[in-house]
């Protein structure tokens, strides 16, 4: 999620440390900092959000309470600080949910007279700097309460929606098979009956996808006078499916996926018209909430004792409850046991451990000491299939061999897949055969690249064969054909100490095709053939993957040494012309040497 730093700052009266000094608390107490960029004068983090934490951290105001605990700041104004009440109610809208599983609450809002136009520099801004198009005041004004507290809202034009004795009426419900509409991105999507829509009841139209997007149909215009604001809580699961299916993920399906309180939605509609009505003026004629389940108040305890045991620390009741007050977690304490009113948005906050959890990353992993665990009291039982891979594998990587991973599924077998990944594999193999013959053909043009003489194989794995799963040993180069053997199991008493690897670096391959040269030369006896090879890498510099020595034999007082090269590059196709000039200028500094090119 991209958050903006100007925009957190309106949250702290404090000023924010320096970005750099920010993003590293942030990513030690909480969430992971993909990168930091500068655009206009701002400072934009890319925060990846846990999955744990989307239901309240997918907003400005999910980050602001974090660094406000972390770096112990108070909030200069909290949005979610006291429960709007959303009136007057009236009469001039009727909502009906087909399924409140899925839509827990739905709140409408109707506003007239109001005036549609560029939006202000302020708000402009803000979203301009995540990256979102500036399209008008009030489409604006949706988007801006979505990123500033994670809640998603939607308008419709009034005047596009049918009117019986000057009302009008939404429904939540399942889309009809066939049924179809144009959405705002100017596509047509044809729904399911898994899927859900808001439909203009009255004309019984789909208006809008169901947590998803909304439709052409309703869409606001310069024209618009009169709006319909929805704000609503949809379930999480059924909104993934149907984005999935229809490859319609936006940024109002990303946060329903990760479940929202339904407290939320009041809230988003209190600022949302508050804004609305602060940029283009209008008169809320009132609203009308359908929340037939109100969400109930969690109460989580936790024990100092519990805590100081989970952790392996020593940490006081002041340092534990001092915690709990910058998360704005309300509390009663009494002796040593914590009575936590969870805030309505924290929805991964149900058992003493997640209570832990927030105590030790606010204080910090840092602070928590090294503690060796406590001896076994038995010999752990040794899992023979484990045995005998290791055992395996080694012999074979000492051979020479490299362990591939090929495919669990084929094109035929006795076991077919229900739940297929596609349709070309829809059954598991029945043997090893088949996947390293194929890792054998796609790794043998790339032997110079891999500096092997020999390209040698093995798998280990399962195959679904005669009725039963069976753990196979399978080996495969290019001077042996395909083997195939059930592995052994072995039992053992006590696990082995086998060697470490020894890789140090991995790299990723490049996608583009590699060229490779050969340049012999005789040169006098005393001279290095490494220096020789450090001489030609530094020749070439980046587009040199890969040098060896290759060929080697004295005659009389000269030596000639041959080098074999791979030339890559990570961003285009090389071409002949290019390899031949760079083989060129290697050629002309050796001559300079001293050194006579074969």
């Amino acid at each position: 999620m991209l958050v903006s730093k100007h925009w957190l700052q309106k949250f702290f009266e404090t000023p924010l440390p320096e970005s750099e000094a920010l993003g590293a608390a942030i990513t030690f107490h909480a969430f992971e900092i993909d990168g930091i960029n500068s655009k206009d004068g701002d400072d934009i983090f890319d925060i990846k959000i846990t999955p744990n934490r989307g239901h309240d951290c997918l907003s400005h105001r999910g980050i602001a309470k974090e660094v406000s605990a972390i770096l112990k700041i108070p909030l200069a104004h909290d949005p979610l600080s006291e429960t709007p009440v959303l009136a007057p109610v009236t009469d001039k809208i009727k909502v009906t949910i087909e399924d409140a599983d899925f839509c827990p609450r739905y709140i409408a809002g109707y506003i007239k007279g109001v005036s549609v136009g560029p939006s202000p520099e302020w708000l402009r801004r803000n979203l301009e700097s995540l990256g979102q198009r500036s399209i008008n005041n009030i489409v604006d004004a949706t988007n801006f309460v979505m990123f500033n507290i994670g809640q998603p809202v939607h308008a419709f034009d009034a005047a596009k929606l049918a009117q019986k004795d000057g009302s009008y009426s939404i429904a939540v419900r399942a889309a009809r098979a066939g049924e179809k509409m144009m959405a705002l991105d100017n596509k047509e999507y044809a729904f399911t009956e898994a899927m859900s829509v808001i439909a203009d009841a009255y004309a019984d139209v789909a208006v809008g996808i169901a947590g998803i997007k909304g439709g052409m149909p309703a869409g606001v215009t310069e024209s618009t006078k009169d709006i319909i604001i929805e704000v609503a809580n949809f379930a999480g699961v059924p909104v993934r499916r149907t984005a999935a299916a229809l490859k319609l993920r936006t940024d109002a399906s990303a946060r329903y996926e990760q479940v929202l309180a339904p407290t939320l939605a009041s809230f988003g509609m209190h600022l949302v018209a508050e804004l609305i009505q602060k940029i283009a003026g209008g008169e809320v004629v009132g609203f009308v909430d359908m929340y037939p389940a109100p969400q109930k108040e969690m109460q989580v305890s936790v024990s100092l004792e519990k805590i100081n045991n989970v952790l392996g620390t020593s940490l006081t009741g002041a340092e534990a409850s001092d915690v709990f007050m910058r998360l704005g977690f309300a509390y009663k304490e009494e002796g040593d046991v914590f009575d936590v009113i969870v805030p309505s948005e924290r929805l991964d906050i149900t058992i003493a451990e997640d209570l832990i959890e927030e105590v030790v990353r606010i204080i910090g992993y840092d602070k928590i000491s090294e503690t060796m665990l406590p001896p076994l009291d038995v010999v752990p039982a040794i899992n023979a299939s484990f045995n005998a891979t290791e055992h395996a594998r080694e012999d074979l990587m000492a051979r020479g061999y490299s362990e591939v991973y090929t495919s669990v599924f084929a094109e035929a077998g006795e076991r077919a897949v229900l739940n297929k990944v596609d349709s070309v594999l829809p059954f598991m193999r029945t043997t090893l055969v088949d996947g390293l013959t194929e890792a054998l053909k796609k790794n043998m043009p790339n032997k110079d690249l891999l500096g092997l003489k020999e390209i040698k194989l093995f798998e280990i794995g399962y195959v679904w064969k005669d009725g039963k799963e069976t753990l196979m040993l399978g080996t495969v180069s290019e001077k042996e054909a395909v083997k195939e053997y059930v592995l052994e199991v072995m039992a053992a008493d006590s696990y082995e100490v086998l060697p470490l690897s020894t890789a140090t670096n991995y790299k990723p391959f490049s996608k583009y095709p590699y060229m490779v040269r050969d340049i012999a030369m005789w040169v006098p006896a005393s001279t290095d053939a490494q220096v020789v090879m450090e001489q030609i890498a530094k020749e070439v510099g980046e587009l040199l993957q890969k040098i060896s020595l290759f060929d080697r034999f004295e005659k009389g007082e000269k030596i000639s040494l041959a080098y074999r090269l791979i030339f890559q590059s990570f961003d285009r196709t090389l071409t002949e012309v290019e390899v031949n000039e760079i083989m060129a200028k290697i050629a002309e500094t050796l001559k300079a040497k001293g050194f006579e090119i074969r």
